[in-house]
This record gives C-alpha cells, sequence and structure tokens, in this order.
C-alpha cells in the first residue's frame, strides 16, 4: 500500500533526517526496556517534564502547547484512560494543573526519581 504523504513530510524523508537502521532499532529496544522497568505513571511524567524542556540549557516550558490525552497514552504505550487516570492523579498533587493549558511543576521531577 502506497500511501499519499504531504509536502511536509518530504524533507524528512531526505537522507540527513531519515534513522539509520542501528538508531531505529535502539530507539525501539529503548522504549522495550522504558516500558519493561517503568511504569505508566513513570513514563507519563517524564514525558511530560520532556515536553515542558525541563533539563534543558534554555528556560523550560511551564504550558505545554495542547496535546491530546490520545497522544501521549501513544507516546508511551498506554491507553487514553490510564494517561487520565494519571493526569488526574497528578493534579490532586499539585504537580500539574490546567488553567488554559497544562502547567507543568517543576516537582513532578519527584515521580521520576521516586522508587
Amino acid at each position: 500500500m502506497n500511501a499519499k504523504r504531504s509536502p511536509e513530510w518530504s524533507v524528512y524523508e531526505s537522507a540527513p533526517f531519515r534513522p539509520r537502521p542501528q538508531e531505529v532499532t535502539e530507539r525501539v529496544a529503548a522504549s522495550a526496556i522504558d516500558q519493561l522497568f517503568n511504569s505508566v505513571e513513570k513514563r507519563l511524567a517524564r514525558t511530560l517534564l520532556l515536553l515542558a524542556r525541563y533539563g534543558k540549557q534554555d528556560q523550560p516550558q511551564r504550558i505545554l502547547p495542547k496535546i491530546s490525552e490520545e497522544a501521549l497514552g501513544e507516546m508511551i504505550g498506554t491507553t487514553r484512560s490510564r494517561v487520565n487516570v494519571f493526569l488526574n492523579k497528578f493534579k490532586k498533587q499539585g504537580f500539574i494543573h490546567t488553567n488554559g493549558g497544562l502547567h507543568i511543576n517543576s516537582s513532578l521531577v519527584s515521580v521520576v526519581l521516586h522508587d
């Protein structure tokens, strides 16, 4: 099946952007290990922190661009309903709030670091 792609994707199909087979294999292995050894809660917390750019040289974004629970679920290998459960838990604990966007509190890192 030959799916039509939008012109925007054509730039990613050029050689400099195409990952090497070894890179793809390494990413798949890292993702599998992550899913085996880390809980959904930790994977979601880490993904939110990465999206908010915590740990980067420049200033972290405290408000994330609009992203669906379904998209977050696909990123971490779980369902939208599980994402919803943990987002609500993070809200109750004060790690995030959703007033005009998804605001990430730096204390969310404690979820990732906690055993």
